[in-house]
């Protein structure tokens, strides 16, 4: 994107977030700069990877520590320039077109650059067949794909994405996939999480590592997929079980407060 970036960069400073009475979120810092390309949020289970993706979109708002974006703190700064897809998508009680142009309303653009950009999106999302179906009758892979292509559409800055193929097979990955470096050659900056380390190495520009809340390695994806400098990353990328390791790795003073 060029200096006109409203949300990007996004910058973390000493975040922390507490659900009941445990810190799930804890002392976190990390900057997204504006550059076009694919950041990728990996850790085990229970790591804090969707929390810290709601941060990053002003869902959710940390007890301690400031997110910004563009310099700025308030979350209406995200407004028009930035999109979220969740795990389980909410669709409206539309046909599949109309759900694409109902996100794309708001931009107050000319009808035939909405009828392109309805058209482009369920093209890339390989939906185009489907375009008059009620969205809710859709397999869950395509509902996925209807949910991504409904962000696309709307060319945001910033797109963050929970577990986008999740429980998908090979063909409905490879499409998500598709969308994915489609919204990045266009200059969108993506921030995902997956479990899915093969597809961390085929999309990420830079891999966050998160355990139990704490961000412990935040590098280039070449440099963090030859060799983490963390000890838990490493163990991670062996596919260890880290979590009988908490005892016997942590200082004293660390897993006291994992709770």
């Amino acid at each position: 994107m060029t200096s006109a970036n409203r949300t990007l960069p996004l910058e973390l400073h000493d975040v922390t977030l507490t659900a009941g009475n445990k810190q799930v979120i804890k002392n976190l810092s990390c900057r997204f700069t504006a550059a076009p390309g694919c950041s990728v949020i990996i850790g085990p289970n229970g790591a804090g990877k969707s929390l810290l993706l709601k941060l990053c979109h002003g869902l959710i708002t940390p007890e301690r520590g400031t997110v910004r974006w563009a310099g700025g703190t308030d979350p209406g700064l995200r407004g028009q320039h930035q999109a979220m897809v969740l795990q389980r998508p909410v669709l409206l009680r539309r046909s599949v077109r109309a759900n694409v142009a109902f996100a794309l309303k708001a931009k107050q653009l000319p009808a035939a650059e909405l009828r392109q950009r309805v058209d482009a999106a369920l093209n890339q999302a390989g939906l185009s067949r489907y375009a008059q179906r009620p969205a809710r009758l859709l397999s869950f892979g395509e509902q996925q794909r209807l949910a991504l292509a409904r962000a696309w559409a709307t060319r945001p800055e910033l797109l963050l994405l929970d577990e986008p193929s999740a429980n998908l097979d090979p063909a409905a990955t490879y499409l998500i996939e598709e969308i994915i470096r489609e919204a990045t050659s266009r200059g969108t900056k993506v921030i995902m999480t997956t479990h899915d380390l093969h597809q961390a190495r085929r999309l990420a520009e830079e891999v966050l590592f998160l355990h139990r809340g704490r961000l412990k390695e935040q590098a280039p994806a070449a440099q963090f997929f030859a060799g983490p400098e963390n000890d838990l990353a490493q163990a991670f990328l062996r596919g260890e079980l880290l979590w009988w390791r908490r005892r016997s790795i942590f200082a004293p003073d660390e897993h006291r407060d994992d709770g």
